[in-house]
């Protein structure tokens, strides 16, 4: 049997309740198959631990994350800790520190879930995002002088270096190379952004050129890319995007699928030197926290990512085949999807299908 030692961090509101509901369906999931066993370790850092602590984590984090092999995390965030606490105490400094320099973020139209979009229907619409997670536009770097003067200036670098850039555009090459269509997307703003953009594109269609000839390349700016994505968001493969760019984009693409509520994430360090980590892309809902009606598929999705990141995509496509059967063959909804049921409910209902699917 293969143990996979997995370091679970559910953070602050909803966090805790998918979490907890996302392990109990993995924890049934592998119990089926007998050959995965994955080994917790419950971490209380974020927000409420901040409040204690004044720190969102203890100093030496890092290195206790260091000796799992994954990472599971939950939502971060809560009221009375400002977001850039909360975010650079925990969060960034994991991804930078663990070379998690891709972030996977699928924009897939699930069975049973309507979709607000008339272009489209939720069948035609599967591609992935490919976000840079360490630099960008979301690199520390700058600052603030004459504070609280009207001649007060704020300067905030970004950040784009040849290696950064390079390997997380050729990850996306690499996995249009292996897409049907073998197409890939480009964002850019290099009609406005004269220094970092530009650059961005030489490298971008250098790659193209030398090492990847096989696949169909385009650029497109950020705004049309924004607009595309609703109108024709079935043309895509693949899309690889700066730090700010792939985060914007993704809830956008959220929202053509369903709502945020679904989506999943992946923070990927592909030399496998370091864990991964995996994670909704929604956040800690303080106004539901406590209710258990919060909805877990974000967080079920990215268990499953979780899965085919440690070699076991047949579990990970048996989790999402379970999800969608519910979805598609019950009423049974979290209120966010105007139903009434708990998120324990849905949790059960999809180990029901696993359970039967099984038999």
């Amino acid at each position: 049997m293969q143990k996979i030692s997995v370091a679970v961090i559910p953070g602050d509101g909803i966090g805790i309740e998918v979490v907890r509901e996302a392990q109990t369906v993995l924890d049934a999931l592998c119990e089926m198959d007998g050959g995965l066993k994955l080994e917790y370790t419950q971490f209380p850092w974020g927000c409420r631990y901040y409040t204690e602590h004044d720190e969102m984590a203890p100093k030496d984090f890092i290195s206790i994350l260091g000796d799992f092999e994954t990472i599971f995390l939950g939502a971060v965030g809560f009221p009375g800790v400002p977001d850039h606490v909360s975010l650079w105490g925990l969060l960034l400094p994991i991804r930078r520190s663990f070379e998690q320099y891709v972030n996977l973020r699928p924009v897939r139209g699930l069975k049973g879930v309507r979709i607000p979009l008339s272009s489209a229907e939720p069948s035609e619409i599967d591609f992935v995002v490919v976000r840079e997670n360490t630099e960008g536009e979301y690199s520390s770097s700058g600052g603030r002088i004459h504070s609280g003067f009207d001649h007060e200036v704020v300067i905030q670098n970004t950040v784009f270096t040849r290696l950064g850039t390079e390997r997380i555009i050729r990850y996306g090459f690499e996995l249009a190379r292996k897409a049907a269509r073998k197409r890939l997307c480009g964002a850019t703003k290099s009609n406005g952004i004269n220094w970092t953009m530009p650059f961005w594109d030489e490298v971008f269609n250098a790659i193209g050129d030398a090492e990847y000839p096989d696949v169909e390349r385009r650029l497109v700016h950020i705004d049309a890319l924004s607009a595309f994505f609703v109108l024709k968001p079935q043309e895509f493969d693949v899309v690889v995007a700066s730090n700010l760019f792939g985060d914007i984009l993704t809830d956008l693409g959220a929202a053509i699928v369903g709502g945020i509520g679904i989506a999943p994430s992946a923070n990927i360090s592909p030399a496998k030197k370091y864990p991964s980590m995996f994670e909704p892309v929604h956040g800690s809902a303080p106004d539901i926290a406590g209710r258990g009606i919060a909805n877990p598929i974000g967080q079920i999705w990215s268990a499953a990512m979780m899965l085919e990141h440690l070699g076991r995509s047949d579990l990970g496509n048996r989790l999402m085949t379970a999800v969608e059967d519910v979805l598609h063959t019950t009423s049974i909804r979290t209120p966010d999807f105007g139903g009434n049921a708990t998120t324990r409910e849905f949790g059960q209902e999809v180990i029901d299908r696993l359970v039967a699917c099984s038999s």
